[in-house]
């Protein structure tokens, strides 16, 4: 088990004593869940959405770029790179060849508890996507997703943003590396940070101008995501220490 879990005994642990880390990790935590439920508290949800549709529905539904480039394109394109970030765990090219592969396990595992957490409260979320409201030509009613158990009178399963999921998953990565105890992984992790919170950030507005979600659906996914990683990083050292 060793043996599987440490691709070499002699790489020294990525994971940093920093005491400055775990402040700016939670510091991260608090802003996000604070500016999420902010949002919420606002109500800017459906007026937002009705800035960008009507009773006709959503004029950048299906808008070639939107559709097919941002949404078909981008899926694909995560599932690519999810099948690499797995390849890498057991045959590592250029930059994850530094890092043992405890650490590149912690990255995979991250990332698909994320998306396994986005797909499952989506799965049994009862509220209905913004295009199939009554105001935008749907059916259904206008309910918070705080409604719990409340149905719409629509599909429902849209809660959390799905496709925002497709970058904010990769989370992980950038964790797993501002834990390192080498100041160049730290800097890079910040970097990659940076990237999938970019990514995720147009991914969700993506769906958003073409009516799929609310913007309080993919600020929810990201705080999810990154919940995942962070519990994911944790149990993931606590078994590289037992494993030392």
């Amino acid at each position: 088990m060793q043996g599987m879990y440490l691709s070499n005994p002699t790489q020294p642990v990525t994971h940093s004593s920093n005491p400055n880390l775990a402040s700016r990790l939670w510091q991260i935590s608090l802003i996000g869940l604070t500016l999420t439920l902010l949002w919420d508290a606002s109500g800017l949800d459906l007026w937002v959405m009705t800035q960008l549709g009507s009773a006709h529905g959503f004029a950048l539904q299906h808008n070639w770029w939107l559709e097919t480039v941002l949404h078909q394109g981008a899926r694909q394109l995560a599932g690519v790179l999810l099948a690499l970030l797995a390849l890498m765990v057991w045959r590592p090219l250029g930059f994850f060849r530094r890092l043992p592969r405890h650490q590149r396990i912690e990255m995979l595992l991250g990332t698909l508890l994320a998306l396994a957490l986005v797909s499952s409260a989506k799965h049994h979320s009862l509220t209905s996507c913004p295009w199939d409201l009554e105001l935008f030509g749907g059916v259904a009613q206008y309910r918070s997703h705080w409604a719990w158990g409340v149905s719409d009178g629509g599909p429902g399963k849209c809660f959390p943003g799905g496709h925002a999921s497709a970058a904010f998953a990769f989370l992980a990565l950038p964790l797993s590396l501002l834990a390192s105890q080498h100041a160049a992984d730290r800097r890079f992790g910040w970097w990659c940070l940076a990237a999938v919170l970019l990514a995720g950030g147009v991914l969700g507005a993506t769906q958003t101008l073409r009516g799929a979600h609310f913007p309080s659906h993919n600020l929810w996914t990201a705080l999810i995501c990154w919940a995942a990683a962070l519990f994911n990083h944790l149990i993931c050292r606590a078994i590289t220490k037992k494993l030392r």
